[in-house]
């Protein structure tokens, strides 16, 4: 009898588990449904996937010391041609090829600038919208004294304090973007904690921990991924910011604020040098935008409307 009972509990707990994972599914598919109705949606996410594809797959067609550092003064501003697209810039590089393995710079540290502060806007904004009082007033205190300081301003700060590097870099934007990230996981945790499944499941015994891992967060999913989202096209455009006054990625790395810093001295005789990179920039800031748009629409619908 024991037996049969534990048997049956566990096939309770088996088909609760299939039926969320059913219904998670079922959510996706309904996203998706939604996302793909959006035509410029689509569109940004073509672009931006074409590029993801051009900027990993690089090592496969070009040689880094040959094709995107080395160079050649013989072939110093080359025109756009068949063999140089988008021409070669002061040193005789090729400007397209540069401007593909500086994809892979700035996507690179755009996203793990997100990823970084997203998890620790995640722990702080949870923990600061649900269990509120004191904690709530003291986390938010100090996000506020980071929030009044300009991020770009802090970046400039942080980099020239401690050096310019990749990690500092990382360091400095993402320490701007945790106030931002916290904020708004925050309002979504204090919109959620006092819904009825939440409820149920500290009736139920459930701890603190667990309610926000299981139930809270995978709620609250919808409006960090669009944030997110938006986050990396600004974080690029920051990092293209600090690298074009001299503060970001430095040379011979190429990364696209810095191609065009290098290309203001010779803007007016080679126009041509500020092309690549100026859309490159925008193609990918736009793709983004585009695509958060699009994730906002498909996952709430009702805020288009």
């Amino acid at each position: 009898m024991i037996t049969e009972n534990v048997s049956a509990t566990v096939g309770k707990s088996e088909q609760t588990d299939m039926r969320a994972k059913y219904k998670k599914r079922s959510q996706i598919a309904q996203i998706w449904n939604r996302f793909k109705k959006n035509k410029l949606a689509l569109f940004g996410l073509a672009i931006f996937v074409l590029m993801v594809i051009a900027a990993v797959s690089a090592p496969l067609y070009l040689d880094y010391e040959k094709d995107v550092v080395e160079q050649n003064i013989m072939m110093r501003f080359q025109g756009m041609s068949a063999e140089h697209p988008f021409g070669t810039d002061a040193f005789g590089r090729d400007i397209l090829n540069r401007v593909i393995w500086g994809a892979r710079v700035s996507m690179f540290v755009g996203f793990v600038v997100v990823a970084v502060a997203l998890s620790i806007g995640i722990v702080i904004g949870s923990l600061s919208g649900f269990i509120g009082g004191k904690l709530d007033n003291i986390l938010m205190r100090i996000v506020d004294v980071i929030m009044a300081i300009p991020q770009t301003l802090l970046a400039i700060a942080i980099v020239s304090s401690f050096g310019n590097s990749i990690r500092n870099l990382i360091l400095a934007m993402s320490i701007g973007l945790i106030p931002s990230m916290s904020r708004i996981i925050r309002s979504s945790v204090m919109g959620l904690k006092g819904q009825e499944f939440i409820e149920a499941a500290k009736a139920y015994g459930s701890s603190g921990v667990r309610i926000i891992l299981r139930h809270i967060i995978p709620n609250a999913i919808g409006p960090i991924t669009v944030q997110g989202t938006l986050t990396v096209a600004r974080s690029i455009i920051t990092i293209a910011s600090l690298s074009f006054i001299g503060l970001g990625i430095q040379p011979p790395n190429p990364e696209w604020g810095a191609m065009l810093s290098d290309a203001k001295s010779y803007m007016i005789g080679y126009p041509y040098l500020v092309y690549a990179p100026g859309i490159a920039i925008i193609l990918t800031v736009m793709s983004l935008t585009l695509i958060g748009d699009g994730l906002r629409d498909a996952i709430d619908p009702k805020l288009k409307r």
